[in-house]
């Protein structure tokens, strides 16, 4: 079912993925160990993946990857992504919509404005609500995969 708002066409509630939260923000950074440091000197962080070009400042069970730019004008947007509990929904409005999914391995596209979503689904990733919030939002169907499982065991975040 689809509606019509302003000439655009909608997608019904029924048929749309629902969001379930932010599971981490992109920005680009002109240095990564001196972005390591700035944040580390106003937060308790910890650190997740580091390398010269990428890494990541681990937020419990989000987190935000860091990007290193080329030094000059903003050269490419920073993402974000938003956790969903049916990742196929959204590539089928993707489709829909005539919206190509960007290239690489996780499900992504641009929006209108050139920012870059990224959608993993929760099942894969260590992104948790409780049972209660779960419920609250009527999404007790979500379940995490082996892998996330491990993931947020090794964390002691289970």
């Amino acid at each position: 079912m689809f509606y019509q708002v302003k000439g655009a066409f909608i997608i019904s509630h029924q048929t749309k993925a629902r969001v379930v939260g932010i599971n981490h923000v992109s920005i680009e950074v002109g240095d990564i160990q001196a972005a390591v440091e700035f944040y580390g000197q106003i937060f308790a962080i910890e650190m997740g993946s580091l390398s010269d070009n990428n890494g990541s400042m681990v937020l419990g069970d989000q987190f935000i990857a860091l990007t290193k730019g080329d030094g000059g004008p903003y050269s490419k947007p920073g993402h974000f992504g938003v956790v969903v509990d049916d990742k196929e929904k959204v590539r089928e409005a993707l489709k829909h919509y005539g919206i190509e999914p960007l290239p690489g391995r996780f499900l992504g596209f641009l929006d209108p404005w050139g920012n870059h979503i990224e959608i993993p689904g929760y099942e894969n990733i260590m992104f948790s609500k409780t049972d209660g919030v779960l419920r609250g939002m009527g999404l007790t169907y979500l379940k995490k995969n082996e892998r996330a499982k491990k993931e947020l065991a090794d964390k002691q975040l289970a």
